[in-house]
């Protein structure tokens, strides 16, 4: 008896997932010129100030890194498509049309996040999707939360800089009289304010350190990372309110009209994150030298 067996031409594989590229790249398109609205209210929000959701293009940037690290390790699989994708897209795409007729861009930046799950099913499969979800979801912690649901945590976060600050500089020597969320220096008054509640730094830090446990292979570390952002955070910040009153005392309020004080919320990013950073890095394991036999 002679079997056959059943080839599949080389170019016909190739030109199937050319065409399926091109169809992904029309989609895209097609979304970004729906979704351009929206994308550029993010942008202006993530670029607004250091204080308000500077954390998003960060963010964005390593979740495109990770997602296409992810699905290099999965070169190999089959093309494949999951038709469920329609059952996150067009739900999706609904809440972007009742944006339309609301206007608060707000409900739109998550249609837009939580259709990337959908278009991902169809045109990358069900395998590379469960992959790269958690990162596509985090992208939902870009998203500017409105002052109402946070007013309580600024507060709550402006009263423990103050306290900790003025403790800090009896501790120093320096003559200061707090109330409430003021401190009063030789040098002026300071009000510690919303922009200086060092939400910002704590929602980039949760942020990145939910990312960064993710990817660690190390139970400890995740557990280690999850526990520290936020203290880290809030003792970022801080150190900056410390370090601007210590400038308003020896030099007068007129330092805060200068760089130093923009320039002190990006130190709050550069300090915290590159250790949370830091203490997501997988450890070495090293492996003992095999002697040579005589």
């Amino acid at each position: 008896m002679s079997s056959h067996i059943l080839k599949v031409p080389v170019s016909s594989v190739t030109d199937s997932d050319t065409q399926n590229r091109w169809l992904l790249w029309l989609v895209a398109t097609l979304l970004g010129i729906l979704y351009a609205p929206t994308i550029l209210w993010l942008w202006d929000r993530w670029t607004m100030s250091v204080w308000q959701n500077g954390h998003g293009i960060l963010v964005t940037a390593l979740v495109l890194y990770l997602v296409r690290g992810e699905l290099q390790k999965l070169k190999s699989l089959p093309q494949s498509s999951n038709p469920w994708g329609f059952a996150i897209l067009i739900p999706a795409l609904l809440l972007h049309m009742l944006d339309t007729g609301v206007h608060s861009q707000l409900l739109s930046g998550i249609a837009l996040f939580l259709s990337l799950p959908g278009l991902a099913l169809l045109f990358l499969g069900t395998e590379r999707t469960k992959a790269i979800l958690f990162p596509l979801s985090t992208l939902l912690l870009t998203l500017p939360i409105p002052l109402a649901f946070t007013e309580s945590i600024h507060l709550a976060l402006r009263h423990i800089a103050t306290k900790s600050v003025a403790w800090l500089l009896k501790l120093l020597g320096v003559p200061v009289f707090s109330h409430g969320t003021l401190l009063e220096v030789e040098g002026g008054s300071l009000m510690v304010a919303d922009a200086c509640s060092g939400f910002a730094t704590l929602y980039a830090a949760i942020t990145i350190a939910i990312l960064t446990a993710y990817f660690c292979n190390s139970t400890r570390r995740r557990i280690l990372l999850l526990l520290i952002a936020a203290p880290l955070a809030i003792a970022v910040n801080i150190v900056r309110v410390l370090v601007l009153t210590l400038l308003v005392n020896w030099f007068g309020l007129d330092v805060l009209a200068t760089s130093a004080h923009e320039m002190s919320g990006l130190l709050t990013f550069m300090i915290a994150l590159p250790i949370i950073f830091f203490l997501g890095q997988n450890p070495v394991i090293e492996t003992p030298l095999t002697e040579h036999k005589k």
